[in-house]
């Protein structure tokens, strides 16, 4: 279970920033999971839950946004979005030489603190 490995990772960079900014307590965070990462968003809501407990971030509402898998294809000179990130081929001509757009990773996108 990867999502457990990214969550702590994530809370170690979500402390420091709250470090730096005297933060006493961290009230939301929000993430983005890239379409192509394998992230299952239910499980990454647990370990986050998991992560938190007895830190800074402890009670946080957790934000989470799903990246499209969005590509380009060559063949067809446009912009198009899987509606799978397992199938990689151009839904219009069957390409299966796209460029991906869409990141791999989870990225910490915002983070609400409070510092009283």
């Amino acid at each position: 279970m990867h999502e457990l490995t990214l969550c702590q990772r994530a809370l170690e960079l979500i402390e420091q920033h709250a470090a730096q900014h005297q933060a006493r307590r961290v009230t939301a965070v929000w993430l983005k999971i890239g379409a192509f990462s394998c992230v299952e968003q239910g499980a990454l809501e647990f370990c986050f839950d998991l992560v938190c407990r007895d830190t800074l971030a402890e009670g946080c509402e957790l934000h989470i946004e799903q990246q499209e898998a969005e590509c380009w294809c060559p063949t067809c000179k446009q912009y198009i979005t899987l509606l799978s990130s397992r199938v990689r081929q151009c839904p219009h001509c069957g390409c299966d030489k796209l460029n991906i757009v869409a990141d791999e990773g989870l990225q910490i996108k915002r983070m609400e603190i409070a510092q009283e």
